[in-house]
């Protein structure tokens, strides 16, 4: 199967079945090269139904685990977003071509390094990478319309929240291996938010991610 086949598969029979039905965001999937953002020995699943392992025990999610998220935080071209974990670039580049301004923060400087070029060599403008660790939140004083968590996180520090716009989306996979539960929250006012759940996945956590408080007899 050629590579433009699968790629054509990959939207056809893993991402429209999952109900990601949005015209942007299938747009968003057939415009960027997947396999441009994998490992070369991975290249051949690029848009395998399946986890793609990266350096330092990343992965890049599932595609469907991928649109599903892109799909929920309703992406706008005001919007100005923040990624925590870069990751290869892919999700990177797919948050750029739909919002005005991406800030993506990656803890491993050679991984943030390589998706920098890749992102470069697209032309892509509208991106600032960042090295350093955002599992606990990244420059408290900003402000976003959304924010995308790409690995997950046994508790979802209160910082995320308070980081979002009136309006603004956030999707976190939250829990421990094997019971993780993608959500999205939606700030509505000053102090208030609503939490949605979207589906049950597994996928690595956030280096350093915060641990649930231990039970003490």
């Amino acid at each position: 199967m050629t590579i433009k086949k699968a790629h054509f598969n990959m939207i056809e029979q893993q991402i429209r079945t999952w109900d990601v039905l949005d015209p942007m965001v299938l747009e968003l999937l057939t415009k960027v090269a997947r396999e441009d953002f994998v490992p070369e020995a991975y290249r051949g699943l690029a848009y395998a139904d399946l986890a793609i392992p990266l350096d330092h025990g990343e992965v890049m999610m599932h595609p469907v685990v991928e649109a599903r998220m892109l799909q929920a935080l309703e992406l706008h071209s005001t919007d100005k977003a923040l990624e925590v974990g870069t990751g290869s670039g892919y999700v990177t580049v797919l948050i750029a071509h739909a919002v005005h301004h991406v800030t993506s923060v990656e803890i491993h400087a050679d991984m943030s390094k390589a998706a920098g070029e890749r992102i470069k060599a697209r032309g892509i403008e509208n991106v600032d990478l960042q090295v350093g660790d955002a599992s606990r939140g990244w420059n408290g004083k900003a402000l976003y319309d959304v924010i995308a968590i790409t690995a997950s996180t046994p508790v979802l520090l209160d910082t995320f929240r308070m980081s979002l716009n009136r309006g603004g989306r956030l999707f976190a996979i939250i829990g421990q291996s094997p019971l993780m539960e993608a959500v999205l929250i939606r700030r509505t006012d000053e102090n208030e938010w609503e939490q949605r759940a979207l589906f049950e996945t597994d996928v690595p956590a956030l280096l350093n991610a915060p641990q649930p408080a231990a039970f003490v007899f």
